[in-house]
């Protein structure tokens, strides 16, 4: 039986805390998401590329999710954009991944694809390179679908990777909880 030391303990509480300060938000946007669309009779998908799943994850670290969240996809190389959600390559050849027509095609791909009556796209640079003066480390284009509406959204987040995927998802989770109404009557 392997003993710790009793300083760890109290290094490791420390670090939990930390990290549910940070993540307290998040996990309380995807409750409220759930029970929005649930309330709706919605059901839901995600495609994310800068995020890697972390919106998905969120949602379904909810007990009970299955019956809003459908699925999601983590496309992060253009080519899955294109075999798994049926983004054009000629989109991104011409407007690049991080673009509000890729994100737009992702959300359309995904919610056909899952067959859910919305989904949310994420798509962007998280750092700490590829950015540019065009597009910098934290610009995220989020697309929203559902049957009547497809939007995009840009946002300029930030901070480290780790912060900008974490407002990425907290900014889509967001979008859910308002039934998705803030993006489509954007």
């Amino acid at each position: 039986r392997r003993r710790r030391h009793r300083g760890a303990h109290r290094l490791l509480a420390l670090r939990d805390h930390r990290v549910s300060a940070e993540d307290a938000a998040i996990a309380a946007a995807a409750r409220t998401a759930l029970e929005t669309l649930r309330a709706r009779g919605w059901t839901l998908a995600t495609a994310e590329s800068c995020t890697g799943g972390m919106i998905v994850a969120a949602l379904t670290d909810v007990a009970g999710s299955s019956d809003v969240v459908l699925g999601g996809w983590a496309t992060y190389a253009n080519a899955m954009k294109t075999a798994q959600l049926g983004v054009p390559a000629d989109v991104l050849a011409r407007h690049g991944a991080v673009s509000e027509p890729t994100a737009t095609a992702m959300a359309i791909g995904a919610r056909e694809r899952a067959g859910a009556d919305l989904a949310v796209s994420v798509t962007g640079i998280a750092g700490p390179g590829g950015g540019s003066a065009e597009k910098p480390v934290g610009l995220v284009w989020f697309g929203y679908a559902d049957e009547m509406n497809v939007r995009a959204h840009r946002m300029l987040f930030e901070g480290d990777r780790a912060a900008v995927r974490r407002q990425a998802t907290l900014f889509a989770l967001q979008l859910f909880a308002g039934g998705g109404m803030a993006m489509a009557l954007a």
